[in-house]
């Protein structure tokens, strides 16, 4: 097959979604038939980007730091990945023309010589990454595209992938690009490096932290990543490796996936949106990705019917919300497009690592993930509470209004020490959620945003400390603690900050055990909420602030429950709203509640704070009655008694290791 000349379709045209099954899918009326179309629409939508001999996709947007030349590899690698499932998933029974494509791609892009040829695979660059994405493909399209390559071809190909042999990736999840990349090579009969695949898999047991966690690396970090790669590859890999894998290896990653899987569904609020958290997030969908992948390896322990309503909810979610957009691209954002939601390796191509989330279309039209009818979410049914000890986080969510929120004391995303400890605000926030994202300054600004931290000030309010490397200090139950050492600008000097997180429904109080100089003023933020039309409601009062989006009730609200008086007062300060425009994923305008102390004593300081996002009609968010119905007490041996809005009391004992 040489494809010389590519009969395509118009790209203008776009696929239209079919009606909603709510016979089949009763909670989101989608089925199969929409996963294709929605593929259909999204590799539509890429076409008219297409260099002329359908080697790259060269898409509008701000270059990778790896260039254009790299962009437009990216966007074939990553399209192919999505064309492969829509091929394979309909055995073949494509437009030939999709075929077609993606083999004349092959042709030009492996060329050395030719003026679409792609860049070489080398020692950490982007190719390598790319490199897995084709390799997949291939391996899943071998019937149609690979065996029916001329001879040529396909040793041009060869010679391309194995530039990965002896190349040196990154110790991330890099390693399981050459781990893939070299298991084609093998399974074609190429050269290919036994050595270097045995070492990316034993490298990735390194990082395993139990409880179906993987850290990205050595080090705490903690993202999406463990989802859509390091336990998405070690199953694609054994798909591709056959007879060649080890068996006990495949039976520990499929049990690995299937209980990282019993966590993973409650990530998901109502509305089908994933908990905000981590770096990379413009690959949006792609967080449905082993959901898929537990359903192929059979290394599930979900409901046929619930993993559909999971995956078709986040898939739903973000096409609600004009993802893809009008072109019919995936931007650089999550919903809109927004530059602080990436990083300097994205490039305009990038957000289609969100191909990922069809590899559902891999299962037949008559699996029962496809067949059986839809199921709710645990987080549809009830409030839910899970403590995940591996990364230092502790989920809550409340059914009535759909929200899932992530208590964060233990993800930074820092290597070990005696690495600097810089910030992100996308991992050292206290919490996430599927409402909200962090206020995200600009690239090269300092500044942190006050939502969903606590931090030393100086008396003038122009420094800032930040929160750094997380020191975790356990997860269990409904609480969750740790410790980091808040510096403040210009100061070599560390105090410490221990933070302790109970939830209970729609609630979390903070008890935190704050060390500092004297005189220095301590903020802490609530969640950060944002709307697109306009800026949000703002109120605030004695040991109080709220901010509400009024489309739809979603409030945050922070109130003082002990510690927070001023010396000498005879009332607590008024808390404040921060409001700020051009910083939020989630829309135009934000705004954060916030409490400030004004003058630290200069001693071990006691601070109990009750944080609060909801849009539960049935439990309003009034701050005034929440003062007056939640509460804390301390008692002589230092354990804080907290009690909430509703009554019910947690003790959080004194010193270290409190969760």
């Amino acid at each position: 097959m040489t494809a010389p000349h590519v009969s395509l379709p118009d790209p203008t045209h776009s696929s239209q979604l079919p009606p909603p099954d709510l016979a089949q899918s009763p909670v989101t009326g989608w089925t199969r038939a929409h996963w294709e179309a929605m593929a259909d629409r999204l590799l539509d939508g890429i076409l008219p980007y297409a260099s002329r001999e359908l080697a790259q996709y060269r898409l509008p947007g701000r270059a990778s730091h790896s260039g254009s030349w790299s962009d437009g590899l990216e966007g074939y690698a990553r399209s192919f990945l999505l064309a492969a499932c829509r091929i394979a998933g309909s055995g073949g029974r494509v437009s030939p023309e999709l075929i077609e494509r993606y083999a004349a791609g092959l042709a030009a892009g492996t060329d050395p010589d030719g003026a679409d040829r792609w860049p070489p695979i080398a020692d950490r660059a982007q190719p390598m990454v790319e490199a897995a994405s084709i390799a997949i493909a291939l391996h899943e399209t071998r019937p149609w595209i690979w065996d029916r390559l001329d001879d040529a071809v396909r040793q041009r190909v060869v010679t391309w992938l194995g530039g990965f042999v002896g190349a040196e990736a990154n110790d991330s999840n890099w390693r399981l690009f050459q781990v893939i990349t070299e298991e084609f090579l093998a399974s074609v009969g190429a050269p290919h490096s036994r050595a270097e695949i045995d070492g990316g898999l034993a490298r990735l047991e390194d990082w395993y932290r139990g409880g179906g966690w993987y850290t990205d690396g050595d080090g705490r970090k903690f993202d999406y990543y463990n989802a859509w790669a390091l336990h998405l590859y070690p199953i694609l890999w054994a798909r591709i490796a056959g007879p060649r894998a080890d068996v006990s290896l495949t039976a520990d990653h499929r049990d690995r996936l299937r209980e990282f899987l019993g966590a993973h569904q409650y990530f998901f609020g109502s509305d089908g949106a994933p908990v905000h958290q981590g770096r990379s997030l413009t690959y949006r969908y792609a967080t449905a990705a082993p959901l898929w992948a537990g359903a192929l390896a059979d290394a599930t322990p979900l409901p046929p019917g619930r993993t559909r309503r999971l995956a078709s909810g986040a898939l739903k979610h973000f096409a609600d919300r004009g993802v893809p957009d009008e072109r019919g691209l995936l931007s650089l954002g999550w919903y809109r497009p927004f530059l602080p939601v990436t990083q300097r390796y994205s490039g305009p191509a990038s957000p289609y690592w969100a191909s990922k989330a069809f590899l559902g279309l891999l299962l037949p039209a008559d699996h029962s993930v496809w067949t059986d009818p839809e199921e709710p979410s645990p987080v549809d049914t009830a409030d839910r509470y899970l403590a995940l000890p591996a990364p230092g986080w502790l989920l809550h969510s409340t059914a009535a209004d759909g929200l899932v929120r992530l208590v964060n004391h233990g993800s930074d995303r820092l290597p070990p020490p005696p690495a600097e400890a810089e910030d992100s605000p996308h991992y050292t926030k206290f919490a996430y959620s599927g409402a909200t994202a962090p206020d995200t300054p600009a690239a090269g600004t300092a500044t942190t945003g006050p939502d969903n931290h606590i931090a030393l000030l100086t008396a003038d309010g122009t420094a800032v400390s930040r929160r750094g490397r997380i020191h975790p200090l356990g997860a269990a139950g409904r609480r969750a603690a740790s410790w980091h050492r808040a510096v403040l600008p210009g100061s070599e000097e560390g105090h410490r900050i221990e933070t302790t997180s109970v939830v209970h429904g729609p609630w979390e109080v903070r008890v935190h055990r704050v060390d500092g100089p004297p005189g220095a003023v301590v903020r802490e933020g609530g969640w950060a909420v944002a709307d697109e039309s306009g800026p949000l409601a703002e109120a605030a009062g004695p040991g109080w602030a709220l901010a509400r989006r009024q489309r739809d009730g979603l409030t945050s609200a922070v109130v003082a429950l002990h510690g927070w008086e001023a010396p000498g007062a005879d009332e607590l300060p008024h808390g404040a709203v921060a409001q700020a425009r051009g910083v939020n994923a989630y829309g135009e305008y934000s705004a954060t509640p916030c409490l400030r102390l004004p003058a630290h004593p200069g001693r071990p300081h006691l601070l109990v704070t009750l944080v609060v996002l909801s849009a539960d009609p049935v439990r309003p968010c009034d701050p005034e009655a929440l003062r007056a119905r939640a509460g804390a007490r301390v008692t002589a041996e230092g354990t804080v008694v907290v009690r909430f809005p509703d009554g019910t009391e947690e003790e959080v004992p004194a010193g270290a290791g409190s969760a």
